[in-house]
């Protein structure tokens, strides 16, 4: 009888671990793997060649659908680089709304990634807990925008509109009674920063108990601790950002190395790992809660103290209001020019980076002077982390896999495009 020393096995693209549409080609000796090779491309969606037919305003929406549980992050670098080819700067209150919701998102983004890791390397509960949190953040999200996900709240110029004075409340229903409602509409009284603030005093309390199941859980601490250890300088060859750097031990966060917006106001800590295995990086991102607590309630303290408005009042580049673009045919032209061909910007060419959930996000725009990027390249975190995934997981088990796909915490939409 001929012995196979090794045989392939297909792992995705319909595997529940498989986060969205990837699929790794194992090479397995028994239940070890001696190679992956990941499959990429399958939700390829042209984001970047669909922006380039597009004036830049009507691209924004289409950055919320790349890191889909990190919407807001992503429209961010992207109006931060429109904003550098036509030099100017939003108002300060909208800087300081901005720094609020990267940092909302940011905690979106740990909470679903807490939940799948933990489902995947077998922990259930954790799942419902991150959950049942991020709905509240959620509401935020659409309180502002009036989408709960793709919010296409950061323009150029600012945002949207300002934070809204009442939070939306639940309605009476044959589902729930008087005391249901009253404690579910508790923190619904007030503004939406009194609504964020009740939250973050909450939220501090689920970390704990989030936490207290997992960190010193045996079960998890055997799943995770020595499984894919990267060293601080092949974390740097391999281009890493991120919690997944940090985890390496190199504290590098754009945050704090290249401030943009308000962030050079923010008092934070930037957390960092001692081995670089999975263990690191999912403590590293538990911190990174907590920071991300801290920086909103700064910027809620500064919210309520300073008004002003939150958009320029540029009308090349900003629409005017409704009630001018119906009083006023200036403001009407204005209106209709915008929404049809845009602005256009200088010829040039820039690149706007923000430090998203999953590391460094930028936006490399060429311009030719058009009203439409010549040519748009998008550097998304996801892409350099899975080009390491052969490296990560040789010489660990099959069941490993997954916690390595998790502690990357991958998400396709941007790493395909």
């Amino acid at each position: 009888m001929p012995e196979i020393s090794s045989y392939t096995v297909n792992f995705g693209p319909q595997h529940p671990a498989a986060h969205g549409v990837l699929r790794l080609v194992l090479e397995m000796d028994g239940e070890v793997v001696r190679h992956a090779d990941p499959h990429i491309g399958l939700l390829h969606r042209a984001t970047e060649k669909l922006a380039e037919t597009k004036p830049f305003n009507q691209s924004i929406g289409y950055m919320d659908r790349l890191d889909y549980v990190s919407m807001m992050c992503n429209e961010h670098a992207y109006v931060l680089a429109i904003e550098k080819l036509l030099g100017i700067k939003p108002p300060e209150r909208a800087q300081y709304i901005r720094v609020m919701f990267d940092e909302i998102t940011r905690i979106l983004n740990h909470l679903l990634w807490i939940g799948a890791h933990g489902l995947d390397v077998g922990a259930m509960t954790v799942f419902l807990y991150a959950f049942k949190e991020r709905e509240e953040l959620m509401d935020c999200y659409e309180a502002v925008s009036g989408a709960r996900m793709h919010a296409t709240y950061y323009r150029p110029g600012g945002v949207y509109r300002d934070l809204p004075e009442r939070m939306p409340k639940y309605r009476e229903s044959e589902f729930r009674n008087d005391k249901e409602l009253k404690r579910m509409n508790a923190d619904r009284e007030g503004s939406m920063l009194d609504f964020i603030e009740a939250f973050c005093d909450r939220f501090v309390g689920t970390i704990e108990e989030i936490e207290t199941l997992l960190t010193d859980n045996r079960i998890w601490k055997q799943r995770l601790v020595d499984v894919a250890v990267v060293s601080p300088e092949r974390a740097l060859q391999l281009g890493f950002t991120g919690p997944m750097l940090r985890g390496s031990g190199i504290e590098w966060d754009l945050r704090r190395k290249q401030p943009y917006e308000v962030y050079d106001r923010m008092d934070f800590d930037i957390p960092v790992g001692r081995t670089g295995d999975c263990y690191d990086r999912y403590l590293v991102r538990m911190e990174e809660l907590r920071q991300s607590v801290r920086i909103i309630r700064q910027c809620i303290e500064w919210l309520r103290r300073n008004g002003g408005p939150v958009m320029l009042t540029d009308h090349k580049v900003v629409p005017p209001s409704r009630e001018e673009m119906k009083d006023d045919m200036e403001s009407l032209i204005h209106h209709f020019k915008l929404f049809t061909e845009g602005y256009c910007t200088p010829p040039g060419e820039v690149y706007a980076s923000v430090e998203a959930p999953k590391g460094e996000f930028g936006a490399y725009i060429v311009s030719d002077g058009a009203n439409k990027p010549y040519r748009l390249k998008l550097r998304a975190p996801g892409f350099a982390h899975m080009a390491a995934m052969d490296e990560m997981v040789r010489g660990h088990m099959l069941a490993d896999v997954v916690t390595v796909m998790g502690t990357m915490d991958i998400v396709f939409g941007e790493v395909d495009r």
